[in-house]
């Protein structure tokens, strides 16, 4: 292919692998869907569990993860610093989080990496016995895109045996790190899940099809997500993060129409498990459950009021 064929092509290659691309959506008439109590914006409060579960020298790996507070980085040996924020966020960070979501009375989705929970069973606990929801997010903390289509098959599969020793459930929901083109296939194969959130496209669910299966994809965001403290041109203080939060909010309540959109927040318990961040975090909540048409809900029931609204195809 000639670099003009390339610039004034106007489709997609057959036979890329993975899923075909859809630019379209639901164009200016979503559907109109009502979340808990018919609220008009469901807050979905994900917790990025991955602590214990992520790259380490001491795990074997070769390497050491990153997310770190300060941009620096050993690259040959194990990085004490690195690993000793990540043990924040198991230690301290995690059960600062579940202290803001039992004073609010809230429930949460977890992503939740197999091993993570499997190296500190007191969160599995504790997160089963406040019935939140624990999601597929790894076996461990790993790129699925660098796995073969076998691997991430097993790595899905240990996954779900884990998490439902651990929690008493098993996961309903998937999330990757880094998906594969294979991802969400296999999550299709092996089947018991109704939801994939791998895609950052939309503020409302949507059916797609797999094969010849109808999938639900409850879509996820990196917008209103705490990672932006520590990567890329992010948030310099949990006032940048309140203020995020609220204006998405706001908007989405006011959005010049009628339409029932649904609103993600992304925490990690080693970066919002910190006081001030979540002080931030606090306070957003407080903000929002002033509304009467704001719910907090879990990623399953929102998966499963869409469904209800909006049927499968």
């Amino acid at each position: 292919m000639t670099l003009d064929e390339q610039f004034f092509r106007q489709t997609d290659i057959d036979g890329v692998p993975g899923p075909a691309r859809d630019l379209v959506g639901y164009g200016e008439h979503p559907p109109i869907v009502r979340w808990k109590d018919g609220a008009k914006v469901a807050i979905q409060v994900v917790v990025n569990y991955e602590e214990g579960s992520e790259k380490t020298f001491a795990m074997g790996d070769g390497m050491n993860d990153g997310m770190y507070e300060l941009p620096f980085a050993v690259d040959d040996q194990r990085d004490l610093a690195v690993e000793s924020m990540y043990e924040y966020g198991s230690r301290a960070g995690i059960w600062r989080l579940f202290r803001v979501f039992d004073h609010a009375d809230i429930p949460v989705t977890f992503f939740a990496a197999a091993v993570a929970l499997e190296r500190n069973p007191e969160v599995a606990a504790k997160l089963a016995r406040r019935g939140d929801e624990a999601a597929g997010h790894g076996y461990r903390w790993s790129n699925h895109y660098e796995m073969t289509r076998d691997e991430e098959r097993e790595a899905i599969t240990r996954a779900i045996t884990s998490i439902e020793k651990t929690t008493g459930k098993r996961p309903e929901g998937w999330y990757c790190r880094e998906m594969s083109v294979n991802t969400r296939e296999l999550v299709v194969e092996l089947g018991g899940f109704l939801y994939d959130s791998d895609t950052y496209n939309e503020d409302i669910p949507y059916w797609t099809t797999v094969g010849a299966q109808s999938h639900l994809v409850v879509p996820y965001s990196l917008v209103v997500n705490d990672a932006r403290y520590i990567m890329g041109t992010g948030y310099g203080s949990p006032e940048h993060f309140f203020e995020t939060a609220k204006a998405t909010l706001d908007r989405l309540r006011n959005d010049g129409d009628d339409v029932g959109r649904m609103m993600s927040i992304g925490l990690h318990p080693r970066i919002t498990g910190n006081p001030a961040r979540a002080d931030a975090l606090a306070r957003f909540i407080e903000y929002a459950q002033g509304f009467d048409d704001v719910a907090f809900m879990r990623r399953i029931d929102i998966a499963r009021t869409f469904a209800k609204q909006v049927p499968r195809p």
